[in-house]
C-alpha cells in the first residue's frame, strides 16, 4: 500500500494489489486491531455494536467484516480528532455572539423584546433556564448561554423564523446581525449574515453526528476541518493558530496508517 496515497473520505478505494488488499482509507491491523478482527471475538464485536450500526460500515467495505470493524475503528479516532476543533469553535463563536448581543440589548438580551427573537429560540432559552434549576443554580446570564446549545447559536445567524405572536415572524437581519452580530466576525470584512450562517450549518451537522456516534467517513472531512478554521480566524487569529497547533485531524487524514491502532 503507497504510503502517500490521501484518504477519500467519500469512499473506501480500491486496495493494491487485488481483493485481499488493504485500501488507504485505514490501517493494516496492527496489534490491537488484529485481535478484533479474527475469530468469536470479531462476532461479539459485532453483536454489542449491532448489525444496524456495523451495517453501515460493512456496505462501505464492501461486505469485509475485518475491514468494517477497522473503519469503525477509524471513524471513531478521527471523531474524538475533531471534538476539540469543535469545542474551540463553538466556545468562540457563543463568546463572541454574547457579547456583541449583550453591547446592544443588555446582559440579559435573550429577554430583550427589541431583540426579537424566535419561538424556537425562546424555547431553547426555557429549557436553559429549567436545566440550571434542576442543578440548583441561579439562571444568571452567563449560566444561560453557557448551556444554550451550538445549535441556537447558528439559528441566530438565519433569518429567523416564527415568532410567539401569530403571523409574525422574526427579522435577525434587522434586529440580530445589522446591530450586533456583524461585529463578532472582526477579521472577516465585507461579511453578509448569509455568509456566516452557511458552513456553520455544515459545522452543526458535522457535531451533530459525532455527538450521535455516527458515521462521519464519508463527509468531506478535510473541508470541514478547513471551515473551521475559516469560521475561527473571522472571529479570533489566535483561537485558529491554537487549533492548528494542536488538531490532530490533518495527521490522521494524512497518515492513515496506524490511524485504527488506537484511539
Amino acid at each position: 500500500m503507497a504510503g502517500s496515497e490521501k484518504l477519500n473520505p467519500g469512499r473506501i478505494p480500491e486496495g493494491r494489489g487485488g481483493p485481499g488488499a488493504y485500501p488507504p482509507t485505514v490501517a493494516r491491523p496492527g496489534r490491537g486491531v488484529k485481535s478484533f478482527a479474527e475469530g468469536d471475538l470479531l462476532n461479539r464485536l459485532e453483536a454489542a455494536f449491532s448489525p444496524d450500526r456495523m451495517g453501515t460500515y460493512l456496505r462501505a467495505a464492501r461486505e469485509d467484516r475485518k475491514q468494517a470493524v477497522r473503519l469503525y475503528t477509524w471513524n471513531t479516532a478521527m471523531c474524538a480528532a475533531f471534538y476539540g476543533p469543535l469545542q474551540a469553535l463553538e466556545i468562540a463563536l457563543r463568546n463572541a455572539m454574547h457579547r456583541e448581543l449583550a453591547a446592544r440589548y443588555g446582559e440579559e438580551w435573550y429577554d430583550s423584546p427589541a431583540a426579537g427573537l424566535d419561538r424556537g429560540a425562546h424555547e431553547r432559552i426555557a429549557d436553559a433556564r429549567t436545566t440550571a434549576q434542576r442543578a440548583r443554580h441561579t439562571a444568571t446570564p452567563s449560566r444561560v448561554v453557557a448551556t444554550l446549545p451550538f445549535g441556537f447559536w447558528v439559528a441566530l445567524l438565519s433569518a429567523g423564523g416564527r415568532t410567539e405572536r401569530v403571523g409574525r415572524k422574526a427579522d435577525y437581519e434587522k434586529t440580530l446581525w445589522r446591530p450586533a452580530l456583524r461585529d463578532a466576525f472582526p477579521h472577516r470584512t465585507p461579511l453578509t449574515r448569509r455568509q456566516a450562517h452557511a458552513p456553520l450549518v455544515a459545522l452543526r451537522a458535522l457535531r451533530n453526528r459525532i455527538a450521535h456516534h455516527e458515521p462521519v467517513f464519508a463527509r468531506p472531512l478535510r473541508e470541514d476541518h478547513d471551515r473551521i478554521l475559516e469560521v475561527t480566524g473571522w472571529m479570533s487569529p489566535d483561537v485558529r493558530a491554537w487549533i492548528e497547533q494542536h488538531s490532530r485531524v490533518p495527521r490522521l487524514l494524512d497518515a492513515a496508517n496506524g490511524a485504527t491502532d488506537s484511539f
